[in-house]
């Protein structure tokens, strides 16, 4: 690009010498008698340097000065002045004025007053552009970051797939020698024994087959307007007759002033589900190391209207609890307390469930006292287009 300058002087003869000078320094020359008519070209061909006098009618230099660098900052100003004028002159600098130069203008001092100018223009676009490739940069960088920690998350999801269904090979393999010593050795209770540890790893592998479809299938939602009290009733008649069987008080706490909410009343199902199916569990385990303590076993599944809308969903028990330890990892890859019977995604799949309803999940408990699942829903899933509240029909009871 040529080298522009824009030359105000309310004297003709100065504006005449000094574009000559000027030009022969290699810029592109453009003048203006007085400052309203240098506002008007600036504004107009927005030159990145303005050579003005101070000292003209009407605008005068330091007003020109403060209206370009209102409009565009970046533009460099050079003053020029008289020898009485140097107090005015030094004040521009305070207006951000890149030099000035006095009258007679000695063509060397002009030249280095440009020269100023020019590299405070060329150090500004170096610096636009060092940013520019900067944020580039760091973009790129971000996205190298995230996709590392994509990868690194596949990684160690494999890694602890890869480590379930080792130990379901494991007990297929344990169970394939007991049956092998069974045949061999013609005894009915090693047949037995090496079926039951067959028949119980061919029914994990299923499960965690389902499970992993289960998860995936999670991410399409289909949300609709419900009562947030139905998967809740619907899961206490699934596990009626579970109840029955191992003498598990369920105890029942909906509220009644609940309002509908635009959710996916089939992914609530499964969340509440799976925690239900958890608390049975966590008796079985109690018994399995020794019995409950005589203790009357019980169930909680309630529901309360929180204030801002949409629902708490509550269950607890009073089972054998979780240590610390194995509290802070329940929502991990595959964790599970189950052995040969769990297959670590049904907690999995109820946080995924319960962070695209944009919500929250938190677990309390005390080892040897029981557990709380807490479940917090907005009224609406996050980024969901939802029909109007008022057109829905009624409000549960």
């Amino acid at each position: 690009m040529s080298k522009r300058v824009l030359l105000v002087d309310d004297e003709a003869g100065i504006r005449k010498v000094l574009g000559i000078s000027l030009a022969d320094m290699g810029y592109e020359v453009e003048t203006a008698k007085d400052g309203a008519e240098a506002l008007e070209r600036f504004r107009e061909s927005r030159p990145p340097i303005v050579l003005t006098d101070i000292k003209m009618p009407g605008m005068d230099g330091i007003r020109l000065l403060r209206a370009v660098k209102s409009e565009d900052p970046d533009t460099e100003v050079i003053m020029i002045t008289g020898h009485g004028d140097l107090d005015t002159a030094v004040m521009s600098l305070k207006y951000e004025a890149t030099d000035f130069v006095t009258k007679p203008i000695n063509d060397d001092v002009l030249e280095i007053a440009l020269r100023r100018a020019e590299e405070r223009i060329e150090m500004r676009r170096q610096i636009r552009a060092y940013t520019e490739n900067l944020e580039q940069l760091v973009e790129e960088k971000s996205r190298e970051i995230v996709e590392a920690e994509k990868m690194a998350a596949v990684g160690q999801t494999v890694a602890d797939l890869s480590h379930a269904i080792k130990n379901i090979a494991g007990g297929l393999k344990g169970g394939a020698f007991v049956l092998e010593k069974g045949i061999e050795l013609d005894d009915k209770e090693y047949l037995e024994q090496g079926w039951r540890m067959v028949k119980g790893n061919v029914d994990k592998i299923t499960k965690l087959s389902l499970d992993l479809l289960d998860y995936a299938r999670s991410a399409r939602m289909n949300p609709t307007w419900c009562d947030p009290n139905a998967p809740v009733r619907e899961v206490a008649d699934t596990l009626a007759m579970r109840l029955a069987e191992t003498g598990i008080q369920l105890k029942l706490e909906l509220a009644s002033n609940l309002e509908k909410i635009y959710a996916d009343p089939d992914a609530v199902h499964r969340c509440l589900l799976n925690l239900g199916s958890n608390a049975v569990d966590a008796f079985k385990a109690a018994a399995a190391e020794g019995g409950h303590g005589g203790r009357r076993k019980w169930i909680r599944m309630e529901t309360v209207r929180p204030d801002g809308g949409g629902v708490i969903y509550r269950i607890s028990d009073n089972g054998c609890g979780m240590t610390p330890e194995v509290k802070e990892k329940i929502f991990g890859s595959f964790f599970t307390t189950k052995g040969v019977g769990g297959s670590g995604i049904g907690l999995m799949l109820t946080k995924k469930i319960v962070d695209e309803h944009g919500g929250q999940i938190e677990a309390t408990s005390r080892e040897g006292e029981g557990a709380a699942f807490t479940i917090r829903l907005p009224e609406s899933i996050p980024d969901a287009h939802p029909p109007d509240p008022d057109s829905r029909e009624g409000h549960p009871a």
